[in-house]
């Protein structure tokens, strides 16, 4: 069987090595429209490098009326830790020879101002009950909070009343880094065959059954032909999908959200000082991604810290393409989904639009905000990050992910942004069972899949407290984080 895959990013290349691992009889091809795997929103600087699993970000844990909802926060924790099984596989078998190339271990905190305090002490109390949370600590002692996150705490007043909660087992992860690993093992080790430089231009079902997709290669016109087509290629999923013509297309548009970042570089001695990634509460009308946090980064073994995301409305679908892109991915259909977005999210669109216009002043008094005095203790500097897209689905703004198949199981592709990289296993391995289920009834596969993933039941993780203390310690052992 011929399966093709668009996009080489995190999702494109972890569909591709998982595939292979599970059915080595499969002939699996990548087209890739950049030079190189993890170059869009992979890449180190294009995303905040959270391996989230809902340790600080109050977006997963809605307050409604004094009532908290942990099941999202739940959920993606489980999903994170699947995808640690997978890297840790990875790890094992030495296709990755070194886990600090691309995950290191970060505290995640969370800090609140004094209007927040309440609602942050319900979350840690809801939170820390289960066992998935039972290391967070809650403070609202400035002394305590300050061990904790030195660089936001010392140059704020003792009297000012906030409080945070902390995990110390959080990680900083450099997803460009795994995705460019793992392409050179499903090249050179798997047999995958990845077609760089290949923008993909139409897709369509020929007589026969088979997907036909036309592309241009440095200039030439190529065409490939394949019996599955997976698409994993951010915001460019979007357009290919209409392009399809399969029927559900026309439910779905995208809406794009760009950000930047105040990026510092800091010395290894610097870094040990602040190991962590502090998350704040978002702007009212502010989209989830926007919500203010100061990270650890490292990239290729240099130290950075990261302050945003400063988010824009940039009407394009993926970094380095452009409006015309945008233009001609969208159809009549679309355009009721669009204003009704823009009509029922007026504050978010007014707010995307403002942000779009913010100078490197207002940045700067932002991080100030954020942690008085850390402004001027570094060389900061503003850097574009990567293009989101948000799903609209019949009208209606989804800020989610959805992995969607045709109806013949020939058609498969993931739409939407966070929680994004840090669950790309989990949400590939779903997106396998349903778009390739044939291969999970060979014992090959199911030998395979379970010593990839010795418990990939997020239910079985969610309510067996031994099972899954033993399946995360053992992973963190091979990824070096514990």
């Amino acid at each position: 069987m011929d399966v093709m895959i668009i996009g080489a990013g995190i999702m494109g290349t972890t569909f591709a090595t998982l595939a292979k691992e599970l059915a080595p009889e499969l002939n699996i091809t990548i087209l890739e429209r950049l030079e190189s795997a993890g170059e869009g929103n992979s890449w180190v600087f294009n995303n905040a490098g959270t391996g989230h699993e809902a340790n600080c970000e109050l977006n997963y844990t809605p307050v409604d009326e004094e009532v908290i909802s942990v099941e999202k926060a739940l959920k993606i924790h489980a999903q994170f830790n699947v995808a640690k099984q997978f890297w840790a596989h990875l790890i094992k078998k030495g296709a990755i020879t070194d886990p600090k190339t691309f995950i290191n271990r970060t505290k995640h905190c969370t800090i609140v101002s004094e209007s927040s305090i309440d609602e942050l002490r319900l979350r840690f109390n809801e939170m820390s009950a289960h066992h998935f949370f039972e290391s967070m600590r809650f403070s609202e002692d400035f002394d305590e909070i300050k061990s904790w996150i030195p660089y936001l705490m010392e140059g704020r007043p003792r009297h000012e009343k906030m409080a945070a909660t902390v995990i110390e087992t959080g990680t900083d992860v450099n997803f460009g880094a795994l995705t460019q690993q793992m392409a050179k093992h499903a090249s050179q080790d798997l047999g995958v065959k990845i077609e760089y430089g290949t923008h993909v231009k139409r897709v369509h079902k020929s007589p026969a059954g088979s997907w036909l997709v036309e592309t241009e290669r440095h200039g030439a016109p190529v065409r490939y032909k394949a019996d599955v087509l997976f698409v994993g290629a951010g915001g460019g999923a979007f357009p290919i999908l209409k392009k399809s013509h399969l029927p559900f297309a026309k439910r779905f548009t995208g809406f794009p959200v760009g950000g930047r970042f105040l990026q510092a570089p800091i010395s290894a001695e610097q870094a040990d000082q602040y190991r962590a990634k502090t998350y704040g509460k978002a702007k009212v009308g502010a989209p989830p991604m926007s919500v203010p946090h100061l990270d650890l980064r490292v990239a290729d073994g240099q130290h950075y810290l990261l302050f945003g995301p400063f988010a824009s409305f940039k009407p394009i679908l993926e970094k380095g393409r452009g409006f015309i892109d945008y233009l001609r991915a969208m159809r009549l259909h679309d355009i009721p989904g669009l204003l009704n977005v823009t009509l029922e999210h007026f504050p978010l669109v007014k707010y995307l639009v403002s942000e779009t216009f913010k100078g490197e002043k207002s940045m700067f008094e932002e991080l100030e905000s954020f942690a008085p005095g850390l402004s001027k203790k570094f060389d900061w500097k503003p850097v574009h990050a990567g293009q989101r897209v948000q799903i609209i689905k019949d009208g209606d703004l989804q800020m989610g992910t959805e992995i969607l198949v045709s109806k013949d199981k020939t058609y498969g592709t993931l739409l939407g942004a966070s929680p994004g990289a840090s669950v790309s296993p989990e949400v590939m391995l779903r997106c396998l069972e349903q778009l390739l289920p044939a291969i999970f009834a060979k014992e090959h596969a199911r030998k395979a899949k379970k010593e990839i993933f010795p418990e990939d039941d997020l239910d079985t993780l969610a309510t067996n407290p031994d099972r899954y203390r033993e399946i995360r310690d053992a992973v963190n052992k091979q990824l070096g984080i514990i």
